[in-house]
């Protein structure tokens, strides 16, 4: 199976305008990400997806790029627009604000896609920070290993311990959290994007939602490694420090 590695990146976030260009440890976020692709073993080719020039004119110099309309809702409508050029039969759309993503993850999320026409990745809530923050997004999987739901509430709910401390809770039932990325065989993406936004989706503001509302069946690979993700401009010192801890940049 010839799978593509394809990094949606925008210019303009409104949390952090030209975030992909951000220098992190002397290198622009999306470089490390990038470089971090190449080392999963599944992935025929990595690519960026941009509808910006200056992201463009960054990019070439260490990845292939490929220049995408400007008005697609979601990083996924953006990767289909690159699947429809390229030779492929699977595609992984992969964060562009994460320059610790493991590689040993995508190779997971790529894996999976032998068995579901959709994957992802979830990994153990921990923290109880976590626990009820809207942002970190759960999800609850059947017995073979494939996504009930997604939500920004906490699932399940805990009836018998409704009235305990979140750290009770959490230390009773094996709550899992959603990472942001995602396996796609190449006619499933293409199906996906065909579909109107659902009103789960529209709901929740949750992308993968779309799929579930419309049959399709995502497998949830539960794996150890959480990353660092780079959502506002405080969070670069944050991956500084994590990339310095990893000997992965220098001090």
């Amino acid at each position: 199976m010839k799978t593509l590695g394809i990094i949606p990146a925008r210019y303009a976030s409104t949390r952090f305008p030209g975030k992909p260009l951000a220098l992190i440890a002397g290198k622009p976020l999306i470089q490390w990400v990038v470089e971090r692709c190449r080392q999963a073993s599944t992935l025929a080719d990595v690519v960026v997806a941009t509808d910006d020039e200056r992201i463009r004119s960054a990019v070439e110099k260490f990845c292939s790029v490929e220049m995408t309309r400007s008005d697609h809702p979601t990083g996924s409508d953006r990767i289909a627009e690159v699947a429809l050029r390229r030779s492929c039969d699977a595609v992984v759309n992969i964060q562009g604000d994460e320059p610790l993503i493991d590689p040993a993850v995508i190779d997971a999320v790529a894996g999976a896609l032998a068995r579901d026409p959709m994957s992802t990745a979830a990994t153990a809530i921990r923290d109880v920070a976590e626990y009820a923050n809207p942002n970190v997004v759960k999800v609850v999987v059947n017995k073979r290993g494939q996504a009930l739901y997604f939500s920004r509430r906490t699932i399940p709910y805990l009836r018998d311990l409704a009235d305990s401390p979140e750290g009770i809770q959490l230390a009773t039932f094996p709550f899992l959290k959603h990472l942001g990325i995602y396996g796609y065989r190449r006619e499933i993406l293409l199906e996906v994007v065909g579909h109107p936004v659902s009103a789960l989706e529209q709901a929740e503001r949750l992308e993968q939602l779309r799929a579930l509302e419309n049959g399709i069946s995502i497998g949830v690979v539960v794996v150890e490694a959480d990353s660092v993700g780079v959502d506002i401009p405080t969070d670069v010192a944050r991956a500084e420090s994590r990339l310095r801890l990893l000997g992965l940049a220098s001090l």
